[in-house]
């Protein structure tokens, strides 16, 4: 596995090379190669993993915890997550053997005051999503320098031009799966012998928030085609706010 090259090591150990820097150096990298260099550039204490825990999650941690399963990972638990997603957080932790695993929630004075009645997910799901998803990460983000996530380009939409890695307000946020394709996850899931979400044999391709998570149509094969369905809305805005 390659390492970081030495015209990338920061200038001060408090410091990180640049985005454009790591971009052009890790664009061809392989997914554990791009975990390995992030790091190396920032630490393992000051870089962590978010996961959704959702259908194509495990192959990501896969590739984490084969680098080193003690690099946090950030769950984001916003209080409308079926059942089965929470249940499959528990099994992927103990069959990938991660030992720092954060389920982060929503404050409940921030509920109280702009969520009573459990409705705002239907009256306005930007505002939902503020309040259970980007300000519980900007929260559970404040003590890292590097973020890893896993949008891939073939999703589409506004991840169609992702790079490996991108400036995110302070922050560095690493995408190692970029560049993957749907039978690349597919041979991570099979050679890792992963167990799926158990809900994909229920027909979901995409597993989110369960108000805003339907199940595929028949001949659909979009895998994000399920998440919002019948709105504009494509992303929760985790990744279209700056997490500074």
């Amino acid at each position: 596995m390659s390492t970081l090259a030495p015209e990338l090591a920061p200038a001060r150990p408090d410091a990180a090379p640049s985005a454009d820097a790591l971009d052009r150096a890790l664009r061809n990298a392989s997914p554990a190669e791009v975990i390995a260099a992030a790091r190396q550039a920032v630490g393992r204490d000051k870089l962590a993993l978010v996961s959704s825990f959702g259908t194509e999650s495990a192959a990501l941690l896969k590739v984490m915890a084969d680098v080193d399963p003690s690099i946090p990972v950030i769950f984001l638990d916003t209080g409308w997550l079926f059942e089965e997603t929470l249940a499959y957080r528990d099994t992927l932790t103990k069959t990938l053997g991660l030992t720092d695993v954060r389920s982060i929630k929503p404050l409940e004075e921030t509920l109280t005051r702009e969520d009573p009645d459990r409705e705002l997910w239907f009256s306005d799901p930007d505002a939902c999503c503020r309040i259970r998803k980007v300000e519980p990460l900007v929260r559970a983000l404040k003590p890292f320098t590097a973020w890893i996530n896993g949008r891939k380009k073939f999703q589409g939409g506004a991840r169609a031009e992702i790079p490996v890695v991108e400036q995110d307000g302070v922050r560095l946020k690493f995408n190692p799966f970029a560049n993957v394709s749907r039978e690349e996850i597919e041979a991570i899931y099979k050679l890792g012998n992963l167990p799926p979400h158990p809900l994909v044999a229920s027909g979901y391709l995409s597993v989110g928030c369960m108000p805003c998570s339907s199940r595929a149509s028949a001949g659909e094969e979009d895998a994000r085609a399920g998440r919002w369905r019948g709105q504009a809305k494509t992303e929760c805005g985790i990744h279209t706010t700056k997490t500074s």
